[in-house]
């Protein structure tokens, strides 16, 4: 359990932080903050100031626009993040990607364990990373457990887009960036990406740049 000492710093950083109007600034690749994990979350904001975090977050993820956002990624160490896809996807990538809307949740101390040994492709991007994305295979489906922002248990199992969504923002709270579970050789700006690579999936991207796929 944290000190009250530490209760008090991180409660003042987050103070600080929500004093400018707006969306918080998001913090990219190359910042320790991104790479030195976190804290369990036992109540260092307090009911009022995480609820208020909560939004913050929210609001930040949904002007960058992105699908989740984990507290790492706007400089705060604690084991929290935010998802939220309304999958605006034509009917070919929803069916390939498994892609369906999720609404708004809060992750408050998520771990995952891989459900079955399938694995999925795709691309991948971060905001943290801006202007880049590169395939990432993963489970394709999750056990999820945590708490949400009231700290009622969280156990659930996802499929498809929403158990990529869950594991990337996981991962972020454990100091892992996508790329470090990247095929490189796919590793495409944004407009390689729009120009070459928007198909429902890398298959495409894996002949012509050289990397295998899950089978």
């Amino acid at each position: 359990m944290a000190s009250p000492h530490t209760h008090a710093t991180v409660a003042e950083q987050v103070e600080r932080l929500l004093a400018a109007e707006g969306p918080l600034p998001i913090v990219a690749a190359g910042d320790p903050v991104l790479r030195q994990g976190t804290e369990p979350y036992d109540g260092q904001l307090g009911p009022a100031l995480l609820a208020r975090f909560v939004e913050a977050l929210r609001v930040t993820m949904r002007a960058a626009p992105g699908v989740g956002l984990a507290a790492p990624q706007v400089g705060v160490g604690l084991r929290i993040a935010v998802v939220e896809d309304p999958a605006p996807v034509p009917e070919e990538v929803r069916l390939a990607r498994g892609r369906v809307p999720q609404p708004f949740r809060v992750l408050v101390n998520p771990s995952y364990e891989p459900v079955g040994p399938s694995r999925a492709a795709f691309f991948e991007g971060c905001l943290s990373v801006p202007g880049w994305q590169a395939v990432v295979a993963r489970p394709a489906m999750v056990r999820l457990t945590g708490q949400d922002e009231h700290g009622r248990a969280l156990d659930e199992v996802f499929t498809g887009w929403p158990a990529r969504i869950v594991q990337h923002e996981t991962d972020h709270l454990d100091g892992t960036l996508y790329l470090d579970r990247a095929e490189l050789r796919s590793l495409a700006s944004a407009q390689a990406m729009a120009e070459r690579w928007a198909q429902p999936t890398p298959a495409a991207a894996a002949r012509a740049l050289g990397f295998d796929l899950p089978g």
